[in-house]
């Protein structure tokens, strides 16, 4: 009899412990679900994107930098977390591009970038190799229906910033400081010249190609070439070699308090790059390129599949595609109205800026 009421008593228990043991499970199970919608998109439902730098590194200050800038605000508004929502990977040479590309499919990201002229073939052969991954080429054209590809008008933006150049040059020589000798710098170049010539048909223009886009002390010394010869505003088209010519022109007006030298910035606002000390700041303003925007705005679409596969966008002064910083004072407002004519008539059509100097 006391061996069949333990029995009994034993059956009880085991079956209460069963019980509470499923109880729990379905509470522990309740928060880990609650904690995955607490972390926003950032679970396996996100759309996610990703972004292959060009050897000027992310931290160019200027086109790599903001195309990263504009996939973290793609990131931060879908709250995504970087590594797995939203990531980059940095180039150090051409042979790292289709390897980083390569690596961010084997990570699962939906959309990957190839930030950059140089990239075009890679982007291009491993397009081929993963019809099934959607790819962006910014500042070429790849033809494949999985890719998107994204141009600019530098041209555009370039001219107004030779019209600054030219109407605020006190010595009537100016300087342009390209990367390589590729299209996309090309047009840069001829904006900057048809913009200056527009305004002052005597103006003197220096232009120079350092061949690298990662070179700061190229960028200086050919800085220190042309203001030691009278130039004295330089607009560099050079992503990080520019970083040099913001050096050369800072250096001079720590010696010199009253030295005319300035620098143009391009594609990201270079105001703080320019900066001497609290009161002194030698950038007289920036072209900027609207990439950051161009990312949120292709993510955007891609996660709504509407990825424009097969299609090249190109954004120019109509689109608000580039334009020119807020100098913050440096640009006089009488000087600012004839550059504020001179976009309107590009915008309305009335002057065609071209892609190439005129040799």
């Amino acid at each position: 009899m006391k061996k069949r009421k333990f029995g009994l008593v034993l059956t009880s228990v085991l079956a209460a412990s069963a019980i509470l043991g499923a109880c729990g499970t379905k509470d522990d199970e309740k928060p880990a679900k609650e904690n995955d919608n607490a972390s926003g998109e950032n679970n396996k439902e996100a759309f996610t994107v990703a972004m292959v730098t060009d050897t000027g590194g992310v931290d160019d200050k200027s086109f790599n930098q903001s195309a990263w800038e504009g996939l973290e605000a793609y990131g931060k508004e879908h709250g995504l977390k970087q590594g797995d929502g939203f990531d980059y990977l940095q180039s150090k040479t051409d042979a790292d591009y289709e390897t980083n590309l390569n690596l961010l499919i084997r990570r699962d990201f939906n959309l990957i970038y190839g930030i950059g002229y140089l990239l075009k073939d890679a982007v291009e052969a491993v397009a081929t190799e993963n019809p099934d991954n959607q790819f962006v080429i910014v500042d070429e054209e790849v033809a494949a229906d999985n890719v998107a590809s994204v141009k600019f008008k530098e041209q555009e933006g370039a001219f107004l910033a030779g019209v600054a150049a030219a109407k605020m040059s006190k010595t009537g020589k100016i300087g342009f400081v390209g990367g390589m000798d590729i299209p996309v710098i090309n047009r840069f170049q001829a904006g900057f010249v048809e913009g200056a010539k527009a305004v002052n048909p005597d103006i003197k223009i220096q232009q120079k190609y350092t061949g690298a886009f990662d070179k700061a002390d190229l960028g200086k010394i050919t800085a220190n070439s042309m203001y030691s010869s009278g130039v004295d505003i330089i607009f560099h088209a050079a992503g990080a070699t520019g970083k040099g010519v913001f050096s050369e022109a800072k250096e001079r007006k720590k010696k010199d308090p009253n030295a005319n030298v300035w620098v143009i910035g391009v594609d990201a606002d270079q105001y703080e790059e320019g900066k001497v000390d609290d009161k002194t700041n030698v950038t007289l303003t920036s072209m900027l390129k609207g990439v950051n925007s161009a990312v949120v705005d292709i993510s955007n679409k891609a996660k709504n599949s509407e990825f424009p596969g097969g299609q090249t966008l190109t954004y120019g002064l109509a689109e608000d595609g580039v334009k020119l910083a807020d100098s913050r004072g440096a640009i006089p407002a009488e000087v600012q109205t004839v550059i504020d004519e001179y976009k309107e008539k590009i915008v309305k059509g009335e002057i065609k800026v071209p892609e190439k100097v005129e040799k």
